[in-house]
C-alpha cells in the first residue's frame, strides 16, 4: 500500500498546486477532516491524507469532465487503494459515486464549509478564526450575494449526512481550524 503519510500527502499538493488559496483550502479541509477523525476515534492521518488530497488536481483541471478523475488516475497509478479514490470521487455529487463510508460524508461536510467559514473569518474586521462564532457564518449563509460560489445547499446537505445539527458542524470546524489558525493565514490580527 502506498504512504498515507502527511508528506506523501504535501508532496503531492506541492507538486500539483502553486495556488495559494488552493493549498490553503486543502488545509483547511484538511485541519477539519482530521478534527473529525480524532472526535470518532478514527485513523487521523489516512482521513487526513485524503482530506489534503482531494482536489489536488484543481488547478489544472477545474472542469466536471476532469477533477476528480484526473488525481483518482495519479492516485491509482501510484498505487493508493481504491477507499482513498473513492472518498475523494464521492466529494463531487456529479460524479455519481454515492457517500457511504463515514470518511466519505465528512469529507463532503468539510469541503465546502471549510471555505466557507475561511471567507466568513476574512471579512471579519478581525480578518481571523479565533472570534468567529457559529450564528456569524450562520447569518452570512443567508446572504446570496456573499460566497455566492458556494452552494448553501451542500453546506446543509453536509451537516445532514454526518448527522449534526447545522450549528455544531459549524461550531466543530471553527474550532478545528482554530487549531490551525497560523498555517490557515486565520490569526488575523488577534
Amino acid at each position: 500500500m502506498s504512504n498515507l503519510s502527511r508528506e506523501s500527502a504535501w508532496a503531492l499538493v506541492t507538486a500539483h498546486v502553486q495556488s495559494e488559496s488552493l493549498r490553503k483550502h486543502l488545509l483547511a479541509v484538511e485541519a477539519a477532516v482530521r478534527g473529525y477523525a480524532r472526535a470518532a476515534g478514527e485513523d487521523e492521518e489516512a482521513w487526513g491524507f485524503v482530506a489534503l488530497v482531494h482536489d489536488f488536481d484543481y488547478e489544472k483541471f477545474p472542469d466536471r469532465e476532469n477533477h476528480p478523475y484526473r488525481g483518482v488516475e495519479i492516485l491509482h497509478g501510484m498505487g493508493y487503494p481504491e477507499w482513498v479514490t473513492r472518498a475523494i470521487l464521492s466529494h463531487a455529487d456529479y460524479t455519481g459515486v454515492t457517500r457511504e463510508t463515514v470518511l466519505e460524508k465528512t469529507l463532503f461536510a468539510c469541503d465546502e464549509m471549510a471555505g466557507f467559514i475561511t471567507a466568513a473569518a476574512l471579512v471579519r474586521p478581525s480578518k481571523s478564526v479565533l472570534d468567529l462564532e457559529a450564528k456569524s457564518v450562520m447569518k452570512r449563509m443567508k446572504d446570496k450575494a456573499f460566497a455566492r460560489a458556494v452552494p448553501r445547499e451542500d453546506l446543509h446537505k453536509g451537516a445532514e449526512e454526518i448527522g449534526l445539527p447545522l450549528d455544531v458542524h459549524i461550531t466543530n470546524l471553527i474550532g478545528f481550524l482554530k487549531l490551525q489558525a497560523d498555517a490557515l493565514g486565520l490569526r488575523g490580527s488577534l
